[in-house]
């Protein structure tokens, strides 16, 4: 935040801000340069993250449906020793009621039998479908690291190239800020924010506003080449600036 006390002519204001969006331009234009590199990252990173965390949960999910395939050949086989048992017993029986008795249990094991074979089936189904799920995230999975890996590798020799030139700029645009007035730093930042290529400060170009480029009368021009008052423009709010100051002052 700007935190300059002394009273500064107009003309000084205009250089002291004038100064600043030109710093500030120069660190827009390293911002562009990367691009949308940041949050393509960033993007890449929360699908990783998602995608992972459903392939582990259709992988507990596959082994809950193995775990219930292991059970039930296991109750088939319960169910045909019992069968077994029952059947050795029928041998020795005394009467019918206890053949009977004996056959309907006998009955019911192969019922059961059948219920496992269906259940296995059913359940060889669902995990088939699974594991195809699975291993469809898991080929996605592989390509967003790899994509990632590539977005990061051009992000990273984007910054080593600019990382020294970017400290120095934020240096300079501190010590730019300190030198604006206060009042006018607040309205900089404000108009800044408005607009998208970041321009709060622009020069006067072939008689018309360097931001919206619609003409400046010529009066007006007169006035803001005296450097007496801020004058801003009528249709966008820019500071206008004349194109000699501008010229004056190096980015």
């Amino acid at each position: 935040m700007a935190t300059v006390a002394k009273d500064f002519s107009i003309e000084e204001k205009l250089v002291a801000v004038l100064s600043l969006q030109k710093v500030d331009s120069k660190i827009d234009e390293l911002q562009t340069l990367k691009g949308e590199l940041p949050m393509e990252v960033k993007d890449l990173e929360d699908d990783i993250e998602g995608l992972q965390t459903r392939i582990n949960n259709l992988e507990a999910e596959v082994k809950t449906i193995n775990d219930y395939i292991t059970s039930r050949k296991d109750a088939k086989k319960d169910a045909e020793a019992l069968i077994a048992k029952y059947e050795k017993q029928q041998d020795n029986v005394k009467n019918s009621r206890e053949f009977e008795a004996l056959s309907k249990e006998v009955e019911m094991q192969n019922l059961e039998m059948r219920l496992c074979d269906k259940n296995v089936k059913d359940a060889l189904v669902e995990l088939q479908e699974r594991e195809a799920v699975r291993n469809q995230n898991n080929n996605l999975l592989d390509a967003k690291k790899d994509m990632l890996a590539q977005k990061k590798d051009e992000l990273e020799k984007i910054i080593k190239e600019t990382e020294k030139e970017e400290t120095e700029l934020a240096k300079r645009s501190e010590d730019a800020k300190s030198k604006v007035d206060a009042r006018l730093f607040s309205a900089y930042e404000r108009i800044r924010k408005s607009y998208k290529n970041g321009l709060a400060v622009v020069p006067v170009l072939r008689d018309s506003c360097g931001g919206c480029f619609n003409v400046i009368p010529p009066q007006r021009q007169t006035e803001i080449m005296q450097r007496k008052k801020i004058i801003v423009c009528e249709h966008c709010g820019r500071i206008l600036v004349d194109n000699d100051l501008n010229d004056s002052i190096q980015s």
